[in-house]
């Protein structure tokens, strides 16, 4: 079995976290270990992951940064350079997991290969009543706008893995929220580029990297199931300035990350 580490992102959004946790439990397949990426969380945030620990039968580690902006970047660098499976499946903090995502994604798995998935968008009012029941128990729609890709079709995956959201403008198309990658590749591009802050385009520039050093990406449908709950845009001022920055790793060809990874390792 290949060794994982699910890495999973959050920001002071504890009743969000709690569900995701809960979701987690339930794994068919448990990774090795689950590392909380918290940038800058208060004290509900560290309680829930404390009684999360207290359910689960493998290491948990909470990898906590001091709250200066959105630094999300930086913390799933801290994250990664502490994870010690080989393979790093990365979600956020605000989705729930069907019982099949991580088993999905570690068969998914491809030396040479990055993967990223895709999300089921729940409704506010859907989120609303989880949150109440505190339940994991997703309605078949959801009240989404895309429920296809809450579609669980395992014969269908290979079909789609290397033709769907390949070329012209989805060439670098990526969830940030649904990624896996071998923990070497990763190293290789020298993580994420903690030049980028504030909301955005972060996990497109890793995508574009990871392309540029010959690591492909492979894209999973019909598997890997998540669901993202709902929750106001966060503020995208600094976007332009990240949407410069991926493009400058387009045209200079950029696979290495300057100011990444390697200050943690």
């Amino acid at each position: 079995m290949l060794s994982s580490s699910l890495i999973i992102s959050t920001y002071n959004w504890p009743e969000a976290l709690a569900l995701c946790l809960k979701s987690v439990l339930i794994q068919q397949t448990l990774p090795a270990e689950v590392i909380i990426c918290d940038d800058g969380s208060t004290a509900d945030t560290a309680a829930v992951i404390d009684a999360f620990k207290k359910q689960i039968n493998i290491p948990v580690l909470h990898v906590w940064q001091a709250d200066d902006g959105f630094r999300l970047a930086q913390i799933r660098n801290k994250g990664i350079a502490a994870a010690s499976g080989r393979y790093i499946i990365q979600i956020d903090g605000d989705l729930i997991l069907n019982k099949n995502f991580i088993a999905d994604h570690l068969a998914f798995a491809k030396e040479g290969f990055f993967t990223t998935g895709s999300r089921v968008l729940l409704s506010e009012e859907i989120t609303k009543l989880l949150a109440k029941q505190n339940s994991i128990n997703v309605p078949k729609n959801g009240g989404s706008k895309n429920p296809i890709n809450g579609w669980h079709l395992p014969a269908l995956q290979p079909l789609f893995a290397s033709r769907y959201k390949q070329t012209g403008k989805n060439k670098y198309y990526v969830k940030g929220c649904n990624m896996a990658f071998f923990k070497k590749d990763l190293m290789l591009v020298n993580g994420y580029n903690e030049d980028f802050t504030g909301w955005g385009k972060e996990d497109s520039e890793i995508a574009i990297r990871l392309l540029n050093g010959g690591i492909k990406k492979r894209f999973l449908k019909f598997g890997g199931i998540a669901y993202h709950q709902y929750h106001k845009e966060v503020s995208r001022q600094l976007e332009e300035r990240n949407v410069i920055l991926m493009e400058q790793s387009i045209s200079n060809k950029l696979v290495y990350a300057p100011n990444g990874l390697d200050k943690y390792i």
